[in-house]
């Protein structure tokens, strides 16, 4: 057997393997031993059938098998002990029908390479990487939101803000007289914060226990039946018969009072004996939010790196697309001859970041092991049960959900694409020179915005 590659081009060749009889006369004439064992052959019991039967009634079918085969074997193999980095998969190159009463064959597969890439990943690389300030608005907002958790609902004898109003409800006619044997609610509850309508709310403000606040059930949420009844304790049946003007005589107002600052609500917040007064209280605050700023931080480091290697590494990035536009043809039926040309250039910054990120984690030596897709999942999760408001639940639901997660093929595969990435750009985060900066948080979305703008444009230059 002899292999060799014949380039015709800095990035294109041809494998060319060819045969002798003793590369694959043995595996001929086992695979015929195995056909007389095992098949079914009218006239003959299974293992009585002579090598001259078998050859003549399976010799070629065999041997085009077994050619086909130990010439691919001899491909990937010489690509594998020559390290060549191949884009797509080699490419039969078929030039005239064998003759299978030959005894030497010539076979030839056509390749395309990927460019070779010097890549440095250390202390002369500087990429910036912007942190959000934390302002005195976030942690004054932070702290309203912790308070308010904290809080607890007490009554009142005036409105306030998002209260609760509770009181006999009674229906009027047309003249605002009680209706007798009309609708009426002894415990009524309004939550005024809710209505659809501003006019409606509008009408509580300012109120006291005592006092008789008239008003339209069906104007309260645009005449939606399952919440008039819930009002009125109607069956929706009877709904249509609560047309009309209500009143209410205010009897309690329910409000939310935030938590007071000190030991307890410290506490409570960060665990006993943690924070000790107003100034560590705001400080711990302060890296809450900084540290719930940092997701942002990173995804834009992400970008920003991704788009580095891009202009580094891809802008002059040669491709043998000669051999792409074959391989996409031959690997999609459905793509018409003259739209090859156009579905490879739409395909190629895909595929130059596929070559570009693969070379960064060989460089690297990047490797995603199953303790990462799993700790990946975990997280996700985490944050999963944090969405959904189940944030105390998520230490004992964790690992339920991510091992479920990782049994659907396709969940599986994103995860571990994700923890790829992730592990790829922590890695170039801790290999290289970051200059860090803190900027505002309205000064990070302006960087954003521009990013999302220069890159928007760049995809209408290249339609175009």
């Amino acid at each position: 057997m002899d292999v060799t590659l014949e380039k015709n081009g800095e990035l294109e060749g041809v494998i060319v393997v060819k045969l002798v009889e003793d590369d694959y006369k043995t595996r001929v004439k086992n695979e015929l031993k195995e056909i007389g064992q095992k098949r079914q052959i009218p006239g003959f019991r299974p293992g009585h059938i002579d090598m001259a039967q078998l050859q003549k009634r399976f010799g070629k079918e065999v041997k085009a098998h077994v050619l086909n085969e130990v010439a691919s074997d001899a491909v990937f193999k010489y690509i594998e002990d020559n390290k060549l980095d191949l884009l797509g998969q080699p490419l039969p190159l078929v030039e005239e029908e064998f003759d299978l009463n030959n005894t030497e064959f010539v076979f030839k597969y056509e390749i395309g390479l990927a460019p070779a890439l010097d890549m440095k990943f250390d202390q002369s690389v500087e990429l910036d990487y912007y942190n959000i300030a934390v302002s005195d608005d976030m942690i004054n907002e932070q702290d309203t939101a912790l308070r308010n958790q904290a809080g607890e609902q007490v009554p009142a004898q005036e409105y306030a803000e998002r209260a609760l109003v509770k009181g006999a409800i009674k229906q009027l006619d047309a003249d605002g007289n009680v209706i007798e044997g009309g609708i009426e609610v002894e415990d009524g509850i309004l939550a005024p914060f809710h209505f659809t309508s501003k006019d409606e709310a509008a009408k509580f403000e300012g109120t006291k226990v005592g006092d008789v606040v008239v008003f339209d059930p069906f104007a309260t949420c645009d005449g939606n039946e399952a919440e008039i009844a819930s009002m009125l304790h109607i069956d929706r049946d009877k709904v249509e018969e609560a047309r009309g003007n209500f009143q209410m005589t205010i009897a309690e107002f329910v409000v939310h009072k935030p938590a007071e600052l000190g030991q307890e609500f410290y506490d409570k917040v960060f665990g006993a004996d943690t924070v000790h007064n107003e100034e560590e209280y705001r400080a711990r605050v302060s890296e809450m939010i900084a540290q719930a700023l940092q997701p942002n931080s990173r995804q834009l480091f992400a970008r920003m790196a991704e788009d580095y290697l891009m202009e580094t590494y891809g802008a002059n990035m040669q491709l043998p697309t000669e051999f792409l536009k074959k391989f996409m043809a031959r690997t999609n039926s459905e793509l018409k001859p003259e739209d090859v040309a156009g579905e490879l250039e739409r395909a190629i910054p895909g595929i130059k970041w596929e070559i570009i990120e693969n070379k960064a984690a060989e460089t690297l030596e990047v490797k995603v092991t199953e303790d990462d897709v799993k700790a990946f999942a975990h997280a996700l999760a985490i944050q999963q049960l944090q969405n959904y408001g189940m944030a105390h639940m998520a230490d004992q639901m964790a690992d339920y959900l991510a091992e479920n997660l990782l049994k659907d093929k396709e969940q599986r595969q994103r995860i571990v694409r994700q923890a790829f990435n992730g592990k790829l750009i922590n890695t170039i985060h801790n290999a290289i020179k970051l200059n860090e900066k803190t900027i505002s948080l309205d000064e990070f979305r302006a960087l954003v915005d521009t990013l999302n703008n220069a890159s928007g444009a760049a995809v209408a230059a290249e339609e175009e």
